[in-house]
């Protein structure tokens, strides 16, 4: 698929009409009709129902115009940014982030870094902490956000926080209404256990835990995501334990209970590749310190 043959294919369901979006298009109307054919033949669907001289769009051409048009102005977006950057007008930086990072501190320092520089673009991923090692070593972000203590001896680390872990419950489990509960009150419990892949990630973090108090957890369900998990829960399916800044989540069919247990906490942690003195770098890590502690004293 070229991008030649989706800006012909919008151009067609924007004028329903070869003939009119070949004059547009200044090209000659059967090498079009062509493009549009080859199209549908490798997406394996009709994206246009002809009706004599006129044509509509099918459901699969409605759904591939409305995709491809955001695609399209994310990719205008991006080649204005990439400009930008190639004249040195902008910096760009990029972040990588594991999602619950963004249930406690992370949109305001987000929204800190945003205001750090108007010279700097900074672009943001939704990756795992593996995944973002990869990408700082490949040079593809400058900094990760993440929650796995993994050693590598080229990148960085720093822990901002040891955020303790909270049990979530289905509503009016047994253990709900209590303030607090340890690790002999649950091992019998099932389990709902996240992520299943990729791994290692924070379900080795939170197995390994147990293993040190000698225990095993009794995992009923594996989920790949922790909204998921929550969900899981809810249906009265296991129980499962989140980091703390997860109790902001407004839910009334599950329950959060503190866990009263040494150790059982999940750090965020920023990474960086090592030998990477980018002022600005230090500037967001400097940042991120000071994010942090303005959250966690109010």
């Amino acid at each position: 698929m070229e991008l030649r043959q989706i800006r012909y294919f919008q151009c067609v369901a924007e004028e329903l009409s070869f003939t009119k979006a070949a004059l547009r298009l200044h090209i000659a109307q059967p090498p079009l009709s062509r493009q549009i054919r080859q199209l549908e033949e490798e997406l394996g669907a009709d994206l246009f129902e002809r009706l004599g001289r006129s044509i509509r769009l099918t459901d699969a051409g409605k759904f591939f115009f409305d995709k491809t048009v955001q695609f399209s102005t994310r990719l205008e977006d991006i080649a204005i940014a990439t400009r930008r950057i190639a004249e040195k007008r902008k910096q760009w930086f990029g972040i990588g982030f594991v999602p619950s990072m963004l249930y406690g501190f992370g949109p305001t320092l987000i929204r800190n870094v945003n205001a750090l520089s108007e010279q700097v673009e900074i672009g943001l991923s939704e990756m795992t902490t593996l995944q973002q090692f990869k990408a700082l070593k490949s040079g593809h972000i400058d900094i990760g956000f993440g929650r796995i203590l993994l050693d590598d001896p080229d990148i960085e680390r720093l822990v901002l926080v040891e955020e303790p872990m909270v049990l979530v419950v289905p509503k009016n489990h047994v253990l709900s209404g209590r303030s607090s509960v340890g690790v002999d009150d649950i091992v019998r419990e099932p389990f709902v256990l996240y992520p299943a892949k990729p791994r290692p990630s924070y379900a080795d973090h939170v197995t390994g835990l147990f293993e040190r108090f000698g225990h095993s957890l009794t995992v009923a369900f594996e989920a790949n995501e922790m909204q998921t998990a929550i969900g899981l829960v809810a249906a009265g399916l296991g129980i499962t334990l989140v980091p703390g800044s997860v109790q902001c989540m407004q839910r009334d069919d599950i329950d959060f209970i503190a866990f009263s247990a040494p150790n059982f906490t999940s750090p965020i942690m920023i990474s960086w590749a090592k030998g990477n003195n980018s002022p600005f770098l230090r500037n967001v890590i400097d940042m991120a310190k000071r994010t942090v502690i303005a959250y966690y004293q109010t």
